[in-house]
């Protein structure tokens, strides 16, 4: 059984903004590139093949936690939010006309202007899943998060999700064929001062 650990991409000026990014490729910012700078992987994680996003927010994170360049696939690209990228997530919920909604409410049909469904980016996470040969460790964004753990975790976009996505931890699945099993918890980075 393969493992793959799911890391998302440090803070962005748009991330603290509350702007919507999507494909939009935007740096990180100096705060989180000195807070990422002060940890380090698990040793467990430390021989996993790395892979990212080519966002260049999630190639650098790789490169600034792991000590090394990662490989990068197309498909870990964040979903594309089409003519929603670089707006205000909140000021889109609060435009009733806007046709945005909370992720509780998504189904995976729902779909941004101009933009991918869950149910597209999952299609094309799908085959780069099936196809690990080895443990793994991707740095990614919330989005191709949220479409790996809903699977993993049986969710349907439908109600409160069953996980909560957080900075500087590896989500695990194990990668069994066809089927993805969720550890319970996520395993924290470790800093740098305590390893």
């Amino acid at each position: 059984m393969i493992r793959l650990a799911l890391l998302r991409h440090g803070h962005t000026a748009w991330n603290r903004a509350g702007r919507i990014q999507g494909r939009s490729d935007i740096p990180l910012d100096d705060a989180a590139r000195a807070e990422l700078r002060g940890y380090a992987l698990p040793a467990e994680w430390k021989q996993a093949m790395l892979w990212s996003s080519p966002l260049m927010r999630a190639a650098e994170t790789a490169l600034l936690v792991a000590g090394h360049p990662p490989r990068t696939s197309p498909e870990l690209t964040e979903m594309n939010w089409g003519d929603w990228e670089g707006l205000h997530g909140a000021e889109l919920k609060a435009d009733p006309s806007s046709g945005f909604r909370d992720i509780e409410s998504w189904g995976w049909d729902y779909r941004p202007p101009g933009g991918e469904t869950p149910k597209e980016v999952w299609s094309r996470i799908a085959p780069w899943l099936s196809g690990l040969t080895q443990d793994a460790l991707a740095v990614c964004h919330i989005g191709v998060m949220r479409m790996i753990l809903a699977r993993a975790h049986g969710w349907d976009f439908n109600g409160p999700a069953p996980f909560r996505i957080k900075r500087n931890r590896l989500f695990v699945v194990e990668v069994d064929e066809t089927n993805l099993i969720p550890w319970a918890n996520p395993v924290r980075l470790l800093r740098k001062d305590d390893s």
